[in-house]
């Protein structure tokens, strides 16, 4: 009889990629999961997902366009303000909650063997289908409120090629970091607390509710160092043709996701063998 025998040799810098994929039917499985049960008990379910930026939008476009008199660089005021806080919403529900993996999941990683990495990757992709909904929202009023004016040639490349581009980035950033984050959340709980409010203080370094063009320029590349940032300005140009960075910014972006989610992953690895023992 062939004896099986099951040990813990992994190391601490080695990626489960084929693991991963293996158990790939378990990852959809946990999607379904936590789309379900999160809305099986609402009334209006998924139209929260239009709801939340409809009122966030009107409310941004009242108290900081109209009241405030900040600029928008020449944008629909409600337009800047949805697609701002269309990436921002996605982003930073992405980040909190695979910020706490280890915490939320405990049970089931104390139960069965899979590949831990398989929980957050779930968790992001479960927030980019509120993304495309929202996104589809913002398309409502792309078109009702004269974005087309902004249409042209370059708007073909920037829809297919760009935005992709920069939500992929926005949500391979909110994994890396997320990991990161989760991977000391475990022992350090203030951390939880700490997220909350960091989430918050990183949406006014961001530009959500002000133009990039604000920022002074000798302190743009530091500003930049925040990939949400870039990927905000992007975005905006991809819809309406302003922008106010360099593409280098947006290059930045990209090393700064990449540094954490290599960081992410090879913390979360490390930790995922004996977090039991600090839950």
């Amino acid at each position: 009889m062939k004896e099986i025998e099951i040990t813990n040799e992994s190391k601490w810098y080695k990626i489960d990629i084929v693991g991963i994929y293996e158990y790939r039917d378990l990852l959809w499985l946990l999607v379904k999961r936590d789309f379900v049960a999160f809305y099986k008990q609402t009334i209006l379910g998924p139209l929260w997902y239009i709801i939340q930026p409809i009122f966030t939008s009107l409310t941004m476009t009242v108290i900081f366009s109209n009241i405030a008199n900040i600029s928008t660089d020449g944008i629909h005021p409600f337009l800047f303000y949805l697609s701002a806080s269309t990436l921002w919403s996605f982003f930073s529900e992405a980040l909190n909650k695979t910020s706490n993996t280890f915490l939320n999941n405990s049970g089931l990683f104390g139960k069965v063997f899979f590949p831990r990495m398989i929980v957050p990757i779930s968790t992001v992709l479960i927030t980019y289908l509120k993304l495309f909904l929202q996104v589809a929202l913002l398309g409502v009023f792309y078109f009702a409120l004269g974005g087309y004016t902004y249409l042209s040639w370059n708007s073909i490349f920037n829809f297919f090629v760009l935005i992709p581009l920069v939500f992929l980035q926005v949500g391979l950033f909110a994994l890396g970091f997320g990991i990161f984050l989760s991977s000391y959340t475990t022992k350090y709980r203030d951390l939880v607390f700490a997220l909350s409010f960091g989430i918050s203080l990183m949406m006014y370094a961001s530009p959500v509710i002000y133009p990039v063009s604000m920022v002074p320029i000798k302190y743009l590349d530091l500003y930049m160092l925040n990939p949400i940032s870039s990927n905000i300005e992007v975005f905006r140009y991809s819809l309406f043709g302003v922008l106010s960075i360099q593409w280098y910014h947006w290059g930045t972006g990209w090393l700064v996701t990449f540094l954490f989610l290599f960081l992410g992953m090879i913390t979360f690895n490390k930790v995922e063998k004996n977090f039991m023992d600090t839950i």
